[in-house]
């Protein structure tokens, strides 16, 4: 078939199996860079068949993508081409198809993608000789599934499972949302073998129906406990008809099941869940059990901002049996009421990887702080000072709390000429820029980053990653460019990490309007990355991701006549649009830039309600959003913010003077712009 005449190695005499490797690298590179090399306004055949061929694969469309393939021969993006024909058959395909495509394209992202997807089907059929012939190639490693699978190769040799490999199961399962196969039969052998606990499965129900995730649940449930499947469907349909009419058959044999039946009660209702707990099934659960439930309905008490939310931590009688997630939610809810003691308890209870991310690092010192003493305030200054630093949110809190501002980073030494030009001759990155080129943005993303983080173990060094970021930053691909800088550990390119394209105009329309032009930087860079034809999921348009009806209330409260929407993919209109919108926010909410942005992001009414309750230190506030997304949107926008205006100012710049504080509405101010979108 076409695919074999296309993809079939080429029959030379025998060569070493590196020499095949960088003979191929080497072709790929020259491809590559004829094509980058190529006018921007030339687009050639080859990419109006490329752009037809994913097309074809998003339909499912076989036939379509085998009769185009022989179209993509030559082309840069050639692996792609493959890659979709392939890919959109592979249940069908044969060992030797798959050995030949990972032979023709080896060392490129779309070989190690492909072994990921057919590591993914020989679990599934069982062939662990075949698992175990190929993982050890696999490059990625970040495929949960897959490490599963590789544990049940390596059982079909031994045939005798370790404490290691089921905690390295335990840990993938739990971790994943979505039902599947490989560690869902793994966890079941860890089980058999006594490894793992029946009570890990019901944890895992009660992470998935968390998660709004029956599915999973109801395998995990049908693991350990096959009888109660049907009681399970039952509560699933309706957990307030379970407690009512079967939760005291089933709570004879199968307690965990009330326990589900109580989660999806609280996130729906919880204090119609926190009522069914204290009044009638407490008793008849575990403390375990009922700590977990505790954890559960304050956390969703919390969500709300709920007073209530601190009265139902309370009723935790150990904090190591919640989750990470209710953990941090109850840090939150006692935040909101200076409660600092139990700020420190909850972070404690945390997980040594959740105690390191610096959101809990600070709240634990800022916590140590309040509660005063030499010890603690010896302790504090400790944490401030392992992420004080100028890299987001919490590390500038914490540099300010050590008496410091923000400053611009000393910038590394200069890229050599060796460094650029190993960038430029990389094949991976200069296909990925090609792709983004062509309208294929998230295939060209994906290689980009595998290039540069998971290529070679540990992904590139500092040196490398700031030589891609360049190459990124001279072809204006701003995301790429911003991304890969962040990357870098040891040292910091401001230029990098806060480019200012438009720069200008940016600064003009701003400055026309008062606003703060750093703060405009600051939203750009985490609503579009400056990408230009940026176009969200719910159609939020261009560099400040205005959405339609925004920008028509926008155009006519600023008297811009005749808007219409398609005029947002204008870089000066957007900007005109978004920075205007923003200054609107910004004085419906008196000036605040943590509540504006929270307006930008989730809409002005949900920041109205969120600021109502106690007056408080802004950074609390941000850290209580609801929302996640607005929750970290938020807080970027605002690190972005400052670390622009050290830019713009040459001066050292504070985070907690544009923080603030934030509280209820002043009633004596004016009532806001009720037809604010």
């Amino acid at each position: 078939m076409q695919f074999r005449s296309i993809l079939a190695p080429l029959r030379l005499r025998p060569r070493s199996s590196s020499s095949v490797a960088i003979s191929v690298a080497g072709s790929a590179v020259v491809l590559a860079l004829a094509a980058v090399l190529q006018p921007a306004c030339a687009q050639t055949g080859n990419d109006d068949v490329m752009l037809q061929m994913k097309q074809a694969f998003q339909r499912g469309d076989k036939g379509r993508l085998t009769a185009l393939l022989p179209q993509a021969r030559g082309s840069a993006l050639e692996p792609w081409a493959a890659y979709w024909e392939l890919k959109a058959r592979l249940q069908e395909a044969s060992p030797l198809e798959v050995q030949d495509f990972l032979t023709r394209y080896a060392g490129t992202y779309q070989e190690d993608r492909l072994r990921n997807d057919w590591l993914l089907v020989l679990g599934q059929r069982r062939d662990w000789d075949g698992v175990a012939g190929m993982h050890p190639s696999y490059r990625m490693g970040d495929d949960a599934q897959v490490r599963c699978y590789a544990i049940l190769s390596s059982l079909a040799r031994t045939g005798a499972p370790t404490q290691e490999q089921a905690d390295l199961v335990r840990k993938s399962w739990l971790a994943q949302r979505d039902a599947d196969d490989g560690c869902l039969t793994a966890a079941d052998r860890m089980i058999s073998a006594r490894l793992m606990s029946p009570n890990d499965a019901w944890k895992k129900a009660r992470l998935s129906i968390e998660a709004n995730r029956p599915q999973a649940a109801r395998n995990a449930v049908n693991l350990v406990a096959p009888d109660a499947v049907p009681l399970f469907d039952e509560l699933n349909a309706s957990a307030p008809k379970f407690l009512i009419g079967r939760a005291f058959v089933a709570a004879k044999s199968r307690k965990e099941l009330v326990v589900l039946a109580l989660i999806k009660t609280a996130i729906a209702d919880p204090e119609m869940a926190a009522a069914q707990l204290d009044s009638k099934w407490g008793p008849m659960l575990s403390p375990e059990e009922r700590n977990w439930l505790w954890g559960a309905i304050g956390r969703q008490a919390a969500s709300k901002l709920s007073p209530l939310a601190n009265s139902y931590f309370a009723n935790v009688t150990k904090n190591s049996d919640l989750s990470d997630d209710m953990l941090g939610w109850k840090v939150r809810a006692a935040l909101r009421n200076a409660q600092w003691k139990d700020v420190q308890i909850a972070v404690n209870a945390m997980s040594e990887e959740a105690q390191l991310d610096p959101t809990w690092v600070y709240w634990k010192a800022r916590a140590l702080t309040a509660l005063g003493g030499e010890q603690n305030k010896a302790q504090a200054s400790m944490l401030y000072n392992t992420i004080a630093g100028t890299r987001g949110f919490y590390e500038l809190l914490a540099l300010e709390e050590l008496g410091q501002r923000a400053a611009v980073p000393t910038r590394p030494s200069p890229l050599t000429p060796e460094e650029k030009a190993a960038a430029r001759a990389n094949p991976a990155l200069n296909r990925a820029l090609y792709a983004i080129a062509t309208g294929l943005r998230p295939e060209g993303t994906r290689e980009w980053n595998y290039a540069t983080n998971l290529h070679d173990k540990g992904g590139m060094d500092d040196r490398a990653l700031l030589a891609a970021a360049d190459l990124a930053c001279q072809r204006e691909v701003w995301d790429r460019c911003i991304n890969t800088s962040e990357r870098t550990k040891g040292v910091i390119d401001v230029d990098q990490r806060f480019p200012m394209p438009f720069h200008d105009t940016v600064i003009r329309k701003s400055q026309e309007i008062g606003l703060d032009p750093a703060y405009v930087y600051g939203l750009i860079r985490q609503e579009s990355r400056f990408i230009m034809d940026a176009r969200s999921g719910v159609g939020a348009s261009g560099l400040m991701q205005v959405m339609p009806a925004t920008a028509k209330w926008t155009a006519n409260k600023i008297g811009m006549a005749g808007f219409t929407p398609g005029q947002l993919n204008d870089r000066d209109t957007n900007i005109t649009i978004g920075t205007n919108y923003l200054k609107l926010a910004l004085d419906d909410f008196s000036g605040s830039m943590a509540l504006a942005a929270a307006a930008y992001n989730a809409g002005p009414g949900r920041p109205r309600s969120w600021r109502n309750g106690p007056t408080m230190d802004a950074a609390i506030w941000a850290e209580n959003v609801p929302f996640t997304e607005t929750r970290d949107y938020v807080k970027k926008v605002l690190a972005n913010t400052t670390n622009y205006a050290a830019l713009l100012t040459g001066q050292p710049q504070s985070l907690k003077a544009r923080l603030g504080i934030i509280g209820p509405r002043d009633e004596r101010v004016p009532e806001p712009v009720k037809d604010l979108p």
